[in-house]
């Protein structure tokens, strides 16, 4: 049976490569991203479901997988104003972690509607063990809260055959880490990942498949690394 999959955050970067990982005879795609395909912005408290519902129409009322990539990480200097703080915090919660949990409420509520099973994979960050910048405290505490709620999901529903993944990238080579390279100092950042290099989409994209697709069912609840061996557990 072709597996049918809503994956969000799809234009570019990890998002971009999960999709063309996810690309065969045996799966059909719903793609979000802010202006394309199925256009959502997350910064909109009314957009997760109402994407929910278009996708579950666009895929004939079934939806097996849900892969929750979208997600944003911009500055917030800790000596910026006060309400203006408070306001990045609440747009990085808001997209990175409000959004995936409603999408996620609604995939095993779905699943729990018509008695069968499916499987959530959570694109979080190293930042969610390791913490990040004092510019991104809201950054991390978002990640740390999609794998606190992986683990949730996974011990609350397996006995349904609801399964759940977190996946935990350091920094991966798209336009959003080249920039954050440069302004950390480049070499030196890199010199503090064993491998030498950051992660390549492809590599993140290959175990997001493998966890949608073909991960067994008793690796429910796991997070898997993907971080050259800048931070181990």
């Amino acid at each position: 049976m072709t597996t049918h999959i809503l994956l969000t955050g799809a234009s570019r970067g990890i998002g971009a490569a999960i999709a063309e990982a996810l690309t065969g005879d045996d799966v059909r795609l719903a793609r979000q991203s802010t202006r394309d395909f199925l256009a959502a912005d997350f910064a909109d408290p009314a957009a997760p479901a109402d994407l929910w519902d278009r996708a579950l129409a666009a895929l004939d009322g079934r939806i097996d997988v849900l892969v929750n990539n979208a997600g944003v990480f911009e500055a917030s200097p800790l000596d910026a104003g006060h309400a203006d703080w408070v306001a990045q915090w609440e747009r990085t919660m808001r997209i990175n972690l409000t959004a995936s949990a409603e999408l996620c409420r609604l995939a095993v509520r779905h699943w729990q509607s018509r008695v069968i099973g499916g499987r959530i994979v959570n694109i979080a960050s190293r930042a969610a063990y390791r913490g990040d910048s004092p510019a991104h405290w809201h950054y991390a505490a978002s990640k740390a809260g999609m794998v606190g709620m992986t683990k949730t999901i996974a011990r609350g529903y397996a006995r349904e055959g609801i399964l759940a993944f977190a996946i935990c990238p350091g920094f991966t080579m798209t336009g959003m880490a080249d920039d954050y390279l440069e302004s950390r100092g480049g070499d030196k950042l890199l010199a503090d990942i064993p491998l030498g290099r950051v992660a390549e989409p492809v590599e993140v994209a290959a175990i997001a498949r493998f966890c949608a697709l073909e991960a067994p069912a008793s690796m429910t609840g796991a997070v898997l690394d993907v971080n050259g061996a800048s931070y181990v557990r």
